[in-house]
């Protein structure tokens, strides 16, 4: 799904939950904080954590020496901490769910 399917797709739920339609400008506008939002978050060092969703942290990867696979050469690669998300059992639960009915 990308941004603009989800965008989407909350128009519509509101649409059929509330019988209102939501300004396009306005769901983009709270898909931009939200996205924005958790990005600051985990740019702080910040864990989120969406019960029944998941969660968001940060691991982090050493310092190593890589090799460039066109020439073979040795390339030192810095450390950095890169965005994990592990989902939770609610989620996980339906995703199995869903895929088992439907194969």
């Amino acid at each position: 799904m990308t941004k603009s399917e989800l965008m989407i797709r909350l128009a519509e739920s509101y649409l059929a939950a509330s019988n209102t339609q939501l300004m396009a400008k306005d769901v983009e506008q709270s898909v931009k904080v939200l996205v924005d939002t958790m990005t600051r978050s985990l740019a702080r060092g910040q864990r989120i954590e969406i019960r029944g969703f998941g969660s968001f942290d940060l691991n982090h990867r050493p310092a190593r020496t890589g090799r460039n696979p066109k020439t073979g050469e040795k390339v030192a690669v810095p450390e950095k901490y890169v965005p994990h998300f592990k989902p939770g059992k609610e989620l996980r639960e339906r995703v199995d769910q869903a895929l088992q009915n439907a194969g």
